[in-house]
């Protein structure tokens, strides 16, 4: 009963995975991470480190295989934590 309740989240998994691919047209890794942060409602952060569990890539060489979109999200996600320094910020009124 539970292998194949895993086997159907991990069916489900893939599913997302390749429809992000095909109608984004992400790579393989920008949609695993985007999947992640949809289906277990983790951060950006957390979802890359996710990814490099599920592709085997070392969490230090993943940079030169995600998209610039997912690194600002990334970059504005550790902002938000208080992991980088506050960038000054244009206010219009």
């Amino acid at each position: 009963m539970i292998e194949e309740e895993q086997f159907m989240n991990r069916s489900k998994f893939s599913k997302l995975i390749e429809t992000q691919v095909l109608e984004k047209k992400l790579g393989y890794i920008d949609a695993v991470v985007e999947a992640q942060v949809l289906e277990k409602k983790l951060g950006y952060i957390d979802a890359v480190v996710e990814a490099c569990e599920i592709t085997n890539i070392d969490p230090q060489d993943v940079k030169k295989f995600i998209s610039p979109i997912i690194k600002e999200k990334i970059e504005a996600e550790a902002r938000k934590l208080n992991f980088l320094p506050k960038q000054n910020e244009l206010l219009f009124e």
